[in-house]
């Protein structure tokens, strides 16, 4: 059976009697297994904040030898300029050599606490295992499914599900159709964690039930793999004369999980006005300061419109918080044909957008009668940093360097 529950202490094994019942560290381990914590918070956080697992394995950690510099860095320097400029690229085209999940990773932008990229891959890892120390990975699939396995199991995702890693847990991607594309969010903050509902009650958004956690999977051939880790903002690899996905049992809050944003449930109007976006967060990492998100993970999925007498469209804006927005699936209602699945756009802190002016006439003269948005799916990460762009991403043939002419059609109507 799956294990479901946001943040639950879970436990799995792959053999019955691998976890000890009665402690976390006995002198000898049953099938005389390695017992090894992992620590995804400081050790003296609250007991509710508190996130930490016990891993029970054929080895520990440690045995690998030591990391070296791989040249084959996925990350890029920052542009020396940062115009406060909507900015708005199209898809990526497929890849013309062969690549697995982490040579296929394109950093686009970041800033001190989180980092986006797209992922292409047209070969699975077999002997080659990935972790990030410097934060939790967001996986957002937009082509293709990808197995994601991990210390502590396999979970299997595509185009409308979502999968979170945390910091330091090593896995491997493997595809399973010709190749496989999607965005992916490392944040470096406080763990993403559900949003509180406030007046919205008990129930709505992501139900924590929907969350599913893996079962204990191992692997326990001896061969010479590659192991490569993210640290201080490069990639370093080391060899490894066994698989590090070798953990016949585990226990814990602290793992990696999936979901299925199909289950969300959407919070909308019923009378007028369209509601801000902060209605359709799936997950938030916290800051300090209670109110304000390091970084947000909201999406647009299919849902009814009925707002009377309201323009329907996310209205024109400027935010404090940093918006980088991608399409999953279909069409986004406040967009015409240029921001497709695969694309993404930039609107900074106080960076005015909204929707383009043909989108702006559609909307001001329909009928505004009840309308489900079906087939689509759009996110956006929130942040409260400017997203900085990389000049591998500036660069990019496919930045629409005229994206800013999508809003030149508004004409002044005052009469």
């Amino acid at each position: 059976m799956s294990l479901t529950g946001f943040g639950n202490h879970h436990r799995s094994e792959a053999l019955a009697g691998a976890l000890p019942e009665r402690q976390n560290s006995p002198q000898k381990c049953a099938f005389g297994l390695y017992a090894e914590q992992l620590s995804g918070s400081a050790f003296t956080r609250p007991r509710h904040a508190n996130l930490h697992s016990w891993l029970y394995r054929i080895l520990p950690s440690v045995v690998h030898g030591d990391y070296i510099l791989y040249t084959h860095g996925c990350n890029s320097k920052l542009a020396k300029l940062q115009p406060p400029n909507p900015m708005r690229w199209s898809p990526l085209t497929k890849p013309s050599i062969e690549q697995d999940f982490v040579d296929g990773l394109l950093h686009i932008a970041g800033n001190h606490l989180l980092n986006t990229y797209l992922y292409q891959c047209n070969l699975s890892m077999t002997t080659r295992y990935f972790s990030d120390s410097d934060g939790e990975l967001l996986l957002i699939p937009y082509h293709g499914f990808i197995r994601l396995h991990t210390e502590f199991g396999l979970l299997d995702i595509g185009p409308g599900k979502i999968a979170v890693i945390p910091r330091g847990i090593k896995f491997k991607v493997e595809i399973s159709e010709s190749g496989a594309a999607g965005y992916l969010c490392e944040n470096a903050g406080l763990p993403l964690t559900l949003p509180q509902l406030g007046l919205i009650g008990a129930n709505g958004l992501a139900n924590p039930r929907h969350f599913v956690y893996p079962n204990a999977a191992f692997e326990e051939q001896q061969e010479t793999v590659e192991l490569l880790c993210k640290y201080q903002q490069h990639l370093w690899v080391a060899n490894s004369h066994h698989s590090p996905l070798n953990v016949i049992a585990w226990h814990g809050n602290y793992a990696p999980y999936s979901y299925d944003l199909s289950l969300f449930n959407t919070i909308n109007t019923v009378s007028f006005d369209h509601p801000d976006p902060s209605i359709f967060t799936v997950l938030t990492s916290e800051s300090d300061t209670p109110g304000i998100a390091n970084f947000d993970f909201v999406i647009f999925p299919p849902r009814w419109m009925v707002a009377e007498n309201t323009f329907r469209p996310p209205y024109f804006h400027r935010n404090i918080m940093s918006e980088l927005m991608g399409l999953v699936i279909g069409e986004y209602d406040a967009k015409s044909e240029d921001f497709t699945i695969g694309g993404f756009s930039i609107h900074n802190c106080m960076s005015a957008h909204g929707p383009d002016a043909a989108s702006y006439r559609i909307a001001r003269n329909k009928p505004l009668k009840p309308q489900h948005y079906d087939n689509t799916l759009a996110f956006m990460f929130e942040s409260n940093k400017p997203w900085l762009i990389t000049e591998k991403a500036s660069n990019l043939a496919t930045l629409q360097k005229n994206y800013s002419d999508c809003w030149k059609g508004l004409k002044p109507e005052f009469k």
